[in-house]
């Protein structure tokens, strides 16, 4: 068994992490020191945020915004160019991978990043994960995507589309399967009251 105060060596904390150039960092904030991330001064940090082991956050273009009482796992993937915001209470379990852009696979252009920007057709587009939004391990999520409030997507998931709020998804591509409780929404403020 791993003792608390060891299990924090792996984490960066808040205050480490204000020396690393992010536009904001709240309180209360731990990243995992094995993961990677560019564009520091494109992402804001709200506060309670844990970002675990190999993650990759790319963000040389676009922005990150990051709410707070967000957990993203292990080995996600972020990829910022066209806009990626997480609202509050959301969380990203392991492997979720997120994209707001995306190269044109339709033939019409070349593809990948080694090709000079005029014989590129790249898609560039937000993605807005709703607040109590969660997403099962290994989901893709592609560009121009609003998850609506309180809705969750299964494992293995692919998300192409906008999804309404308070639904349970899952598929590839997703597809409705039911609705969700807001029995959390209760929890919420007595947690919001408690802090």
């Amino acid at each position: 068994m791993i003792k608390e105060n060891q299990n924090e060596k792996g984490y960066y904390n808040s205050k480490e992490l204000l020396d690393f150039g992010f536009k904001i960092v709240g309180k209360n904030v731990k990243i995992a020191k094995n993961s990677k991330i560019v564009g520091f001064e494109k992402i804001s940090i709200g506060n309670n945020v844990r970002i675990d082991d190999y993650v990759t956050i790319i963000c040389a273009d676009g922005y990150l915004k990051i709410g707070n009482h967000i957990h993203i796992g292990s080995h996600s993937h972020i990829s910022c160019g066209g806009g990626v915001v997480l609202n509050d209470f959301c969380g990203l379990s392991q492997g979720v991978k997120i994209y707001s852009t995306s190269d044109d696979y339709s033939g019409v252009s070349l593809t990948n990043p080694t090709i000079p920007k005029e014989f590129l057709n790249v898609k560039k587009k937000s993605v807005n994960i709703g607040k109590h939004v969660i997403i099962g391990s290994g989901t893709v999520v592609l560009p121009d995507v609003s998850i609506g409030e309180g809705s969750c997507v299964g494992a293995l998931s692919l998300v192409k589309k906008s999804l309404e709020s308070w639904n349970m998804y899952f598929g590839a591509p997703v597809k409705k399967i039911g609705s969700r409780q807001k029995n959390l929404l209760e929890m919420e403020k007595k947690l919001l009251k408690k802090i």
